[in-house]
């Protein structure tokens, strides 16, 4: 519809986007017609009657999931009802006129606008002509026409501004310029395309292009290098309600809209606004083990939930550790087209004072100085990588960039890291922006365990040259294994490659202090165990004595979860001679929980004490609703209470935790999580398949409890 059904002198006057007036463009109108006003004419008088100007009837934006535009641009799965496209490849509009278009009198454009101040210099507003020669900012062209209707091919450029659009149809009658009127079901979304060449996140492979692109399941790695677990994640990007809340972020965080098509500039203002650290941005973070006051990170299951409620209210969602930060910023960069993966380093160090070493500073007893020790390494630690040209660093450092939403240390300001090129971070090219030091440490410092003195000197006694780093893992592309990508951010541990990029690395500004600490001579080898929770377990010790002499020990024992201590066990004795055993018993409590550092029990991963399973009543079809069942089967000599279930996959509404809506045909993952205080991280899921209303045989199939770390 239009703006009023009757032309009107435009001396000084029109019908802009919003009532604004682009700005005129080298003593013309943004439009291209003559003017001196905006996009409106003077005194513009054609041979034609007032009864045969070109009128806009209908606008089709070809949106349907089924339709073109979608099918070609990959969108066709995102719950939104508006047009989805993406940038630097051709999509079709049709518009329907009063009569047909005839070129050599009528003259119209398609007008697109994006921001609060449209303006043509900053490509916020782009008019885009029929006849491709008169397109200065993206291209345009006649595809088809018949009787009143003609279909437009619009290409936006490769490196336009990402977001949601209003789309205006401008035509020129002889009083002036008639604009159909702001109507939301003319609005588009444009994203990055990782499909052409000509798009700064092009990437070639096309195994990893769907999988970092258009795979809303994940499998997350966790536990410790030798013992490897997985949590199974859905990232949702395509739900109803997420590429807005995405956007949201953006602006929340007031993103410039001319920075909005550069994805070093996304991805490095995402990484600050998806922690609330100091900018009241998406999650909090909470490590402490008390999670009265919100949902405790091991019990979610996806990102939907979460992006959801933070674009309700624009409050931060309490809770959140590292990978429950890495998932939820996978799906902000796979929602707007960015290729990316999470990805889990075990044995990841914290390097509080950038000297790309981790120091642990002992007391006068060997004890770990915690009030003095600044630099720290969780067990395993999950980022983000997002690949990208990086037109800003010379050529070779594209590709794979590591971001990180877990706030550890500020970078400018902001509780932040990245984008830091993988390429730079392994031949120790650290002069590169953004935060490559700090990622070099966490893979590739040395350990250094220094003795501290009465009268505050440090003296090396360790140092451990390839603790830190030991493996890097990400989700295979097409599969669900595992991709072992160590080798991506470090040469080999011990070679001659490594110690000359740890070398490169002190030129670029940072000078590791030698240290060289007197031999060792006494040994201590601690054995891997499987434990069951709630049950206790004895470590035995070997201690291996080579000095020849009578040596007096102190054992101070740290039993871990998550990275954090639990409890602290001391034991007193002496040795002297070749070998000594010695047996450390853990008796668990009886209330057992997995937060508090005055509780002494340990958690292993994989337990299957209880029995939970996951199971879909019937056959799954599109748009019926379907009965899911979680059961759980207490085996443990204490009750759990308050005990909160979760059950979500893609495709699917979950309503109540007790029924499914699937809103889509092909495989799927139901996945499920039950939590509560004394036991976290109870997990299963199970894989199905929807069908149409056609008659197909369905099949599922249940996987066992898995309790993880």
């Amino acid at each position: 519809m239009l703006w009023g059904r009757r032309c009107q002198s435009l001396s000084r006057s029109c019908c802009c986007p919003a009532g604004r007036h682009p700005s005129p463009v080298n003593g013309r109108s943004s439009l291209g017609f003559s003017g001196s006003y905006g996009i409106c004419l003077r005194n513009l008088l054609f041979s034609c009657s007032t009864a045969d100007y070109l009128d806009v009837w209908d606008v089709n934006m070809l949106k349907e999931p089924e339709e073109v535009n979608k099918q070609q641009h990959h969108t066709d799965r995102y719950a939104n009802e508006g047009l989805i496209v993406r940038r630097g490849q051709e999509f079709q509009i049709s518009i329907t006129f009063n009569r047909p278009h005839d070129p050599s009198k009528d003259q119209f454009a398609l007008e697109f606008v994006i921001g609060a101040t449209p303006q043509y210099s900053k490509g916020t507003y782009i008019p885009v002509f029929p006849s491709e020669e008169r397109n200065k900012l993206w291209g345009g062209r006649v595809l088809d026409t018949s009787d009143n209707v003609l279909t437009m091919g619009i290409l936006p450029r490769a490196d336009c501004i990402v977001g949601k659009y209003g789309m205006y149809v401008a035509v020129v009658t002889p009083y002036g310029i008639r604009r159909t009127k702001k109507d939301p079901s003319r609005e588009l979304y444009i994203l990055f395309n990782p499909w052409v060449k000509d798009d700064s996140v092009y990437l070639e492979d096309g195994a990893e292009r769907t999988e970092c692109v258009l795979n809303e399941l994940g499998i997350i790695y966790h536990g410790a290098y030798d013992d490897v677990s997985e949590r199974s994640w859905n990232y949702g990007q395509f739900e109803f309600g997420i590429l807005d809340a995405c956007l949201f972020i953006m602006d929340k965080g007031a993103l410039p809209i001319t920075n909005r098509g550069d994805p070093v500039k996304i991805a490095r203002k995402a990484s600050a606004m998806i922690n609330s650290k100091d900018d009241e941005g998406v999650l909090v973070g909470n490590w402490s083990g008390d999670y009265m006051y919100g949902v405790a990170p091991t019990s979610w299951t996806g990102s939907v939930e979460i992006l959801l409620s933070y674009a309700n209210g624009g409050d931060p969602v309490c809770y959140a550790q590292c990978w429950v930060y890495a998932a939820v910023f996978n799906t902000f960069l796979r929602c707007l087209g960015i290729p990316a993966r999470v990805v889990t380093n075990f044995f990841s160090a914290h390097d509080n004072d950038g000297n790309l070493k981790t120091d642990i500073l002992l007391d006068e007893n060997g004890k770990v100085d915690r009030s003095r020790t600044r630099d720290s390494i969780w067990n395993y630690h999950c980022w983000n990588e997002c690949y990208m040209a990086r037109l800003d660093l010379p050529e070779g450092f594209g590709g794979w960039q590591v971001v990180d939403a877990t706030p550890q240390e500020t970078s400018d300001g902001m509780y932040r890291c990245g984008p830091a090129s993988v390429y730079a971070i392994k031949h120790g090219m650290v002069c590169y922006p953004f935060d490559a030091p700090f990622v070099f440490a966490e893979v590739n410092s040395d350990v250094v365990f220094y003795q501290r003195s009465r009268d505050g000197t440090l003296t090396p006694v360790k140092v451990n040259t390839s603790h830190v780093g030991r493996l890097v893992l990400t989700k295979a592309p097409g599969s669900n294994g595992r991709s072992d990508i160590t080798s991506m951010y470090k040469f080999p541990e011990g070679s001659a490659e490594e110690r000359t990029v740890l070398e490169k690395a002190e030129e670029y500004g940072v000078r590791r202090q030698d240290v060289t600490p007197p031999v060792a001579d006494v040994a201590l080898d601690i054995p891997s165990l499987e434990v069951k929770v709630g049950a206790g377990f004895d470590l035995a010790l070997d201690f291996r004595n080579s000095s020849g002499q009578r040596r007096v020990f102190t054992l101070h024992s740290l039993l871990l979860s998550e990275g954090e201590v639990i409890v602290m066990v001391r034991h007193c004795s002496t040795a002297h001679g070749d070998t000594v055993k010695r047996v450390l018993c853990i008796y668990p409590s009886p209330w057992v929980s997995s937060g508090h550092h005055d509780r002494p029990w340990i958690q292993k991963s994989d337990w299957s004490d209880g029995s939970c399973l996951l199971q879909v009543a019937g056959t799954p079809r599109v748009s019926e609703e379907m009965l899911v069942t979680v059961q759980f089967t207490n085996d443990f000599k204490f009750s759990l209470e308050n005990v909160h279930v979760r059950v979500e996959g893609p495709g699917v509404m979950v309503r109540l935790r007790e029924s499914f809506i699937p809103r889509r045909q092909g495989p799927s993952k139901l996945m499920a999580s039950l939590d509560c205080h004394a036991l976290r991280q109870v997990r299963t899921h199970t894989h199905t398949h929807t069908l149409s209303a056609t008659n197909h045989v369905h099949e599922y199939k249940n996987d066992l409890l898995r309790v993880n770390r």
